[in-house]
C-alpha cells in the first residue's frame, strides 16, 4: 500500500518525522511531499523544505521526499496511492482535516484519508510555533530535527531588542 503524506513542512519538526517514521512501519511506500499553499508564505522556498525533509529521513529506506503544487488528491491519484496520511493533535485539527478530507473523496474517490493521531509528546507542535520561538530566541531543541534550527535563526534573524514591541501572540 502507497500512502502520500502532503504538508507545507515549513519548517520539518518532530511531530512531522515522528508521523513519516511511523507511517514507514505500516506502509510499503510513504511519498512525502511538500506543497505550497497559497493561504500561507512560506519561511523556507520549496527547495529548502525538500532539502530538509530529506535530511530528516533519509534514514526510511521506503520513503520518497518530493513537491507538488497542485490539489493533494490529483497528486496521490497521479502517483497511484492508495490513500492520504494527516496527522491529528488533540481537538485542533479535526474539524479542518475532516473537511479537507471529504474534499479529497470527491475529487478522488479512490483515494482514502487516513488519519493518525499525533504521539503526546508531540501533540502541542505546529510550524507556526516553532518560528515564533525561533525569532524571538528560544531554544528549539527536541522541537526540529539537527540543521532545522540553525537554518530558522538564519530565516528569521537573532532575538532582538525592537522584537519585544512587535505585535501578536507570544510563546
Amino acid at each position: 500500500m502507497r500512502v502520500v503524506y502532503p504538508g507545507t513542512f515549513d519548517p520539518v519538526h518532530y511531530g512531522h518525522v515522528d508521523l513519516i517514521e511511523r507511517a514507514s512501519r505500516r506502509f510499503e511506500a510513504v511519498d512525502v511531499t511538500v506543497f505550497r499553499n497559497p493561504a500561507k508564505v512560506p519561511t523556507f522556498s520549496t527547495e529548502e523544505r525538500v532539502e530538509m525533509l530529506r535530511a530528516a529521513v533519509g534514514h526510511l529506506s521506503n520513503v520518497t521526499v518530493s513537491s507538488f503544487d497542485g490539489l493533494a488528491a490529483a497528486y496521490a491519484r497521479e502517483r497511484g496511492a492508495d490513500a492520504l496520511l494527516r496527522g491529528l493533535r488533540p481537538v485542533l485539527d479535526f474539524d479542518f482535516e475532516f473537511q479537507m478530507g471529504m474534499m479529497n473523496r470527491k475529487i478522488a474517490p479512490e483515494v482514502d484519508t487516513i488519519f493518525l493521531l499525533t504521539s503526546p509528546q508531540h501533540s502541542f507542535l505546529s510550524s507556526t510555533l516553532i518560528k515564533e520561538v525561533a525569532m524571538f530566541g528560544g531554544s528549539l531543541e527536541g522541537l526540529v530535527p539537527e540543521g532545522v534550527a540553525e537554518r530558522l535563526r538564519r530565516a528569521l534573524g537573532a532575538a532582538g531588542a525592537d522584537r519585544g514591541s512587535r505585535p501578536g501572540r507570544r510563546t
